[in-house]
């Protein structure tokens, strides 16, 4: 099994163990999923098919500490690999029904993606009432608006 393999492995593994766990071992799995998106060595269509299922679990309500974890992971892959925004745009959907901290890490991801898609969702959140969401925002924006280029 070769490194590509064995992380991919890994991978399966963590979501496999998801299913059925507590939400504190579902926590750990996330991060486990984490540690391997931080290596950037999957391949892009592995990357996006792991966001895809990461958005899901942090839409889907669970607690807190779970869909914390899984945002972190979404961020974690926005930092290492190209996150298209058709992969994280259920995220910008669903943003107004996250708390301040887990709007923040919509907000990094959204910035992320370079897509100018996701300037109007980004954009509500400048006059936000959490500054840290406010402080978030105006990062995305920036980032966004420095990736358009010239008109």
């Amino acid at each position: 099994m070769d490194g590509h393999q064995g992380l991919m492995a890994l991978v399966e593994s963590a979501w496999q163990e998801m299913d059925g766990s507590d939400a504190g071992r579902r926590h750990l799995c996330l991060d486990a999923i984490s540690d391997v998106l931080e290596t950037g060595r999957l391949t892009q269509d592995r990357v996006e098919r792991t966001v895809e299922r990461l958005v899901a679990v942090a839409l889907s309500g669970e607690s807190h500490m779970v869909q914390e974890a899984a945002l972190n992971a979404v961020c974690t892959a926005s930092t290492y690999h190209e996150l298209p925004y058709r992969v994280v745009e259920p995220l910008a959907a669903g943003v107004d029904g996250f708390e301040p901290l887990l709007v923040a890490y919509v907000l990094a991801v959204l910035g992320c993606t370079h897509d100018q898609a996701a300037l109007p969702v980004v954009e509500r959140f400048l006059g936000h009432p959490d500054p840290e969401v406010r402080r978030e925002a105006s990062d995305a924006v920036t980032e966004l608006r420095w990736h358009r280029g010239p008109a």
